[in-house]
């Protein structure tokens, strides 16, 4: 089907003389599986909010949708021309049910009376053709972010949408939950529905892709077939830059346990969890979304503490019943939530990198010293590369990965033994990733234990000396890296029988 619905030319956005988009030319085609991928500040999400009527773009610039041109949009015009959004953020209404979530658009597109029983025939009908059961009735704030995401993902094909727009749609959800929706997309492809598909992950966009669109700077560098393009070309495309995929290959110290859990449970998360992490040494733990990894960290920081079950620190049994005492131990965790739970994002760069240590900058007044407290944040961000505007800038102004090293920045401070990393690349671009699998490889170089929780194989194969599985809570297996594919780990994690095999 070689059908234009959307057409983008000439196409320019700018933000106080800071250039978002220049002169990008774009066509999505009908029923077809278009991906759009950049670095985080490429114009990806401008570009999105041009052609969904969000923004306007600048004079000159035409918006032809189904052979309609259009100088600029509304978002209502969008909407009803068949463009459809499933945000990183979900944009749901949270204080409402999923079936007032999943079908409310075919009302407000129609103007037609509410008729419960057919919004709630929408919502399970539209669940179905994703193959999943979620609480039609429950407030959908209240659900887990994976469900969450499953029901914005229903919202749009339940819009009769003719353009449906996916930024970061499988974020949350895990690779069985991936591999449905992309047979879910291919179905709507076969129905004439074009897919515009944005992704960091690279191996998804390889995947599920039939044309591929690479932004940098604001500028449409190519538009490629599939076939044309393989993972590295793209990340040069996308970065200017060769980047080299490459397994860590330092061989940590086994004769020193720095941390041992025996036997640990907590009632309805996890149970008889039990393993070893040397120093130096990068321990993976891979599982599904619901596994347990999350709640396992939060348990070793002394944010959840076990029901039963022992955990040891340099051959000493201790208790850590919170998280004051997990880093008086010498352990740092990265959550996976970096914005609620890993930054203060109002305050200053500056005071996220150093509010770990503040008692270090005490006088003997008792005050803290503000210059020796600026110069040990300049002198991190030094070392790890952060970008910022300033180092009084919010932090909330920072990219994501500039975001997620100045949390690595601060538990660094710490000057920790045991770094525990809960999906740290998430939602960062390629550049960014690279980066981080830099600092945690020069980390393990300098002593530092490190547990890499991840739903990413190809991130916990290159980056990881030994590899725990988890599922429903339980440690199924534990592998060396060093022989594994991508294809071995994938089965041994996603398989619905996992041969539990300690080597």
């Amino acid at each position: 089907m070689n059908e234009v619905f959307l057409e983008v030319k000439n196409i320019n956005k700018s933000y106080g003389g800071v250039i978002a988009l220049s002169n990008v030319d774009l066509i999505i085609k009908k029923g077809e599986i278009h991906c759009l991928v950049g670095e985080n500040g490429s114009g990806k999400s401008t570009f999105v909010k041009v052609i969904t009527g969000v923004v306007d773009p600048e004079v000159g610039g035409e918006i032809i949708i189904e052979g309609v041109k259009f100088s600029k949009l509304t978002p209502l015009e969008a909407f009803k021309r068949g463009i459809q959004v499933v945000h990183q953020d979900f944009s749901l209404f949270p204080n409402l049910s999923a079936v007032e979530n999943i079908s409310i658009s075919q009302y407000i597109k129609y103007s037609n009376p509410i008729n419960w029983g057919e919004m709630r025939k929408i919502a399970k009908e539209t669940m179905d053709k994703l193959e999943i059961k979620l609480p039609l009735d429950v407030s959908v704030g209240t659900l887990p972010i994976a469900e969450q995401q499953l029901i914005a993902i229903c919202r749009a094909l339940a819009s009769e949408a003719k353009l449906i727009i996916m930024d970061e749609s499988t974020s949350s959800l895990t690779r069985e939950e991936v591999v449905n929706l992309f047979k879910i997309i291919r179905g709507l492809k076969e129905r004439g529905i074009s897919i515009l598909f944005i992704s960091h992950k690279l191996d998804e966009i390889l995947e599920i892709g039939e044309r591929i669109t690479i932004l940098r700077d604001g500028k449409k560098i190519a538009t490629l077939n599939k076939d044309e393009v393989n993972k590295q070309k793209l990340t040069y495309l996308m970065t200017g830059k060769e980047i080299f995929y490459q397994k860590y290959n330092y061989k940590p110290n086994y004769k020193e346990i720095i941390l041992e859990v025996k036997n640990l449970s907590k009632r309805g998360q996890f149970k008889n969890i039990s393993f070893k992490l040397y120093k130096g040494e990068v321990l993976g733990i891979v599982g599904p979304l619901g596994s347990g990894k999350t709640e396992l960290a939060l348990s070793l920081f002394g944010m959840n503490p076990p029901d039963s079950g022992e955990i040891y620190i340099n051959g000493k049994l201790v208790k850590l019943n919170s998280n004051i005492d997990a880093i008086n131990y010498g352990i740092g965790y990265i959550p996976e939530d970096r914005l609620n739970q890993g930054l203060v994002l109002s305050q200053s760069v500056e005071n996220n990198i150093t509010i770990t240590i503040l008692k270090k900058f005490l006088n003997r007044f008792r005050l803290i010293d503000v210059l020796k407290k600026r110069e040990t944040a300049k002198e991190a961000i030094r070392k790890f590369n952060i970008k910022v505007p300033s180092i009084d800038s919010p932090v909330k102004n920072l990219s994501g990965g500039n975001q997620q090293k100045v949390v690595i920045a601060k538990w660094f401070l710490i000057q920790p033994q045991i770094l525990i990393m809960d999906s740290p690349t998430i939602g960062i671009d390629v550049l960014a990733k690279n980066s981080i699998y830099e600092t945690i490889r020069e980390l393990s170089s300098h002593g530092v234990s490190i547990i890499l929780i991840s739903e990413e194989i190809p991130e916990i194969l290159n980056n990881c000396n030994r590899i725990l599985v988890m599922r429903k809570g339980r440690i199924t297996g534990e592998f060396s890296s060093e022989n594994m594919t991508e294809e071995d780990l994938y089965q041994k994690v996603w398989s619905k029988e996992v041969e539990v095999k300690i080597s």
